[in-house]
């Protein structure tokens, strides 16, 4: 039985389906390597720099930001997204969670540089890029308003708790419902 309405396409295109995966993966990698004490170790004088799981989660965190701007700039640009119907109350919850993801990829970064900014702390990115300064943040009143790092690792657990219960609903979707959510993100299966 055929779910798609008759002028949408079955699957997301290529670059939006590579968007999300590879956001995807970046996310869960930078919340492993994400360094608990990160802030006392600071205190005490450790030179980010010199602990690689910093190095590779601050990095991470960036790529995080730059891939969620293209994204959203992409979102914009792309072909007509594929349209599935379902029941009003679903597609609201649906709605809801791609809002709540979108909006915890934009903050988990910028929390990170008022972590950073607040307590003139450098970022220390891979290929030895260190910024020490800044901009916008470094010793910036709003840097200084919260606990930013305090805010960042409970952004941190509420994305992967999300992105569990997205990734859930997308099996659900698949198994029980068989309305062909997972498959728009999905490479299209090739003709035997």
């Amino acid at each position: 039985m055929n779910f798609m309405h008759p002028s949408s396409t079955p699957h997301y295109d290529v670059l939006s389906r590579a968007f999300h995966w590879i956001t995807a993966i970046v996310v869960t990698i930078a919340f492993i390597l994400g360094p608990g004490g990160f802030g006392r170790l600071m205190r005490q004088g450790m030179d980010p720099a010199t602990h690689i799981d910093i190095v590779w989660h601050e990095t991470l965190g960036m790529l995080v930001l730059v891939l969620t701007v293209l994204r959203l700039l992409w979102v914009a640009l792309r072909p007509a997204a594929p349209q599935i119907p379902m029941a009003p109350r679903i597609h609201m919850m649906a709605k809801l969670m791609h809002l709540a993801l979108w909006t915890l990829l934009l903050l988990l970064p910028i929390t990170a540089l008022l972590a950073l900014g607040g307590k003139a702390h450098p970022l220390t990115l891979l290929g030895g890029v260190r910024i020490d300064q800044i901009p916008l943040m470094t010793n910036s009143a709003l840097a200084k308003l919260l606990d930013w790092g305090d805010v960042h690792g409970l952004l941190g657990d509420a994305i992967m708790w999300l992105a569990g219960l997205h990734a859930a609903a997308a099996i659900y979707h698949h198994m029980v419902l068989k309305d062909g959510v997972l498959s728009t993100m999905l490479p299209p299966k090739k003709p035997r």
